[in-house]
C-alpha cells in the first residue's frame, strides 16, 4: 500500500491580502453548491485510486477553510473516509486566520477530527498587520493560539513572513521571539515573495514601496534558522521549523516525492507519474463536477528526466537526498554527472555528505536555489 495524502481547497475567503496569489473568492453564494460538487468529486475518483494506496493526511486550505462551520468540514472528512482508506492515525490539518475562529469554534472542529492548526499570523506588529492587509492585530494573533491550546490542539503551526518593507532586524527578531514564546510545534517562515496579480506586485512595479536586496534577505534568513534552532526548533525543509516529532506529515509527503490526490477549485494532484489541475474559476468547477464528476483543466505525465529533477529538488530543500533511494529509483547517472559540483559543495560547507544523505548545511539552504539551478 502506498502513503498519499489528501488535500481539499476551500476556496471562500472574507478578504483579499495584497500579497495572496491562492485562489480565493470573497463571496459565499455557491458554499452549499461547492460542498456537493466536492462530495461528488470526491466519489468520482474513489473508483480509480482508494485500492491501493492508505491516506496519512488530510489538509484543508484556501482560502480560509476556519471560515466554514465545523459541520461543514465535518461532511467533507466523512466522505474522505467512505471513500478512501485514510489511516486512523492520520494528520488532519486546518489553515485558520486569527479573527475567524474563537474557543467555542475551534473546539468543534476538534471534535471533527482535526487535529492540526495551521495559523496564518504573518507578524505580530500590528503596522505590520495593516500593511498586508490582514483583519486581525497582535493581541487577536496572540489569543487565537492560546484558545487553539486550550481547545485541545497539541500540534499548531504559525505562518511568519519576513523580509517586508522597512522591516529592520529588531522587527523580525521581535517576530521570531514572539512567536517562540508561544505553546507552538511548528513555524514556516517565508521570506515576501511577489506574485504576478497581486496587488502588492503592482504597488512594486508602481514605485510606491520598495522590497528590500537579496543581501538584506539572506540576513534575515540566517537569522530565522540560528534563533528558531536556538529555541528547540529543527529545520527540516527550507522554510520550515519543528519541535522535535512535529514535522509536517502532509507536507513531507510532497518533499518526498509521495503521490497526493487534491479536491476543489484549483487544486493539483500528482498520482503514479501525472499531474493534472483543476479549474480555478469556482462557478467553472462547479459546473464540470455536475456534468462529469470532475473539473480538469489540464494535465501533464512526468517523464523520467523530469522526475529526477524534481525528485533531487524536494529532497534537498527538506530532510536531505538519500542516495540508496535515487540509485534505486533513478540509477547512478546523476550522481556520477555531478560529483564534481557535489565535492565542491561540501568543501565549501554548503552540503553534507554523510551516512548515504547530502543535507545542505545552514548556509546551503541560504543559496538552496543557486545550487540546485545548477544541479538540476
Amino acid at each position: 500500500m502506498k502513503d498519499s495524502a489528501l488535500y481539499l481547497h476551500i476556496p471562500f475567503c472574507d478578504h483579499k491580502c495584497i500579497y495572496c496569489d491562492f485562489y480565493s473568492i470573497i463571496t459565499t453564494d455557491n458554499i452549499s453548491n461547492f460542498l456537493t460538487a466536492v462530495k461528488k468529486e470526491i466519489d468520482s475518483y474513489s473508483a480509480l485510486y482508494s485500492r491501493d494506496r492508505v491516506f496519512t493526511s488530510i489538509y484543508f486550505g484556501g482560502g480560509t477553510p476556519s471560515l466554514m462551520e465545523p459541520d461543514y468540514l465535518n461532511e467533507i472528512i466523512s466522505s474522505l473516509k467512505d471513500n478512501y482508506a485514510v489511516s486512523n492515525t492520520a494528520e488532519i490539518t486546518m489553515e485558520t486566520n486569527p479573527g475567524t475562529v474563537d474557543k467555542n469554534k475551534l473546539e468543534a472542529f476538534r471534535t471533527t477530527g482535526i487535529n492540526r492548526l495551521s495559523i496564518g499570523i504573518q507578524s505580530f506588529l500590528d503596522d505590520d498587520l495593516k500593511f498586508l492587509t490582514r483583519i486581525h492585530d497582535k493581541n487577536t494573533a496572540v489569543s487565537t493560539v492560546l484558545n487553539a491550546k486550550e481547545a485541545g490542539f497539541e500540534n499548531i503551526n504559525i505562518d511568519l513572513i519576513f523580509n517586508l518593507p522597512g522591516q529592520t532586524k529588531e522587527k523580525w527578531n521581535y517576530n521570531l521571539e514572539s512567536a517562540v514564546q508561544l505553546p507552538v510545534t511548528h513555524i514556516s517562515a517565508y521570506s515576501l515573495i511577489l506574485e504576478r496579480g497581486t496587488i502588492l506586485n503592482k504597488m512594486v512595479l508602481d514605485g510606491k514601496i520598495k522590497i528590500q536586496d537579496e543581501d538584506y534577505d539572506a540576513e534575515l534568513y540566517e537569522m530565522t534558522i540560528d534563533l528558531l534552532e536556538s529555541n528547540g526548533f529543527n529545520q527540516y525543509e527550507v522554510s520550515n521549523f519543528a519541535r522535535p516529532g512535529y514535522e509536517c506529515l502532509h507536507n513531507n509527503a510532497y518533499w518526498r516525492y509521495r503521490d497526493y490526490l487534491s479536491f476543489g477549485p484549483s487544486a493539483h494532484s500528482f498520482v503514479n507519474g501525472r499531474r493534472w489541475w483543476n479549474f480555478s474559476s469556482l462557478k467553472h468547477y462547479i459546473s464540470e463536477i455536475e456534468k462529469q464528476g470532475s473539473a480538469e483543466a489540464g494535465y501533464e505525465i512526468i517523464n523520467d528526466e523530469t522526475a529526477l529533477s524534481e525528485f533531487v529538488m524536494l529532497a534537498l530543500r527538506s530532510a536531505g537526498l538519500n542516495l540508496i533511494e535515487l540509485k534505486n529509483r533513478f540509477g547512478n547517472n546523476w550522481l556520477e554527472r555531478n560529483s564534481g559540483y557535489l565535492d565542491l559543495l561540501a568543501g565549501k560547507k554548503f552540503i553534507e555528505i554523510k551516512n548515504n544523505f547530502i543535507r545542505l548545511t545552514k548556509s546551503g539552504y541560504a543559496i538552496c536555489d543557486e545550487i540546485l539551478s545548477k544541479l538540476i
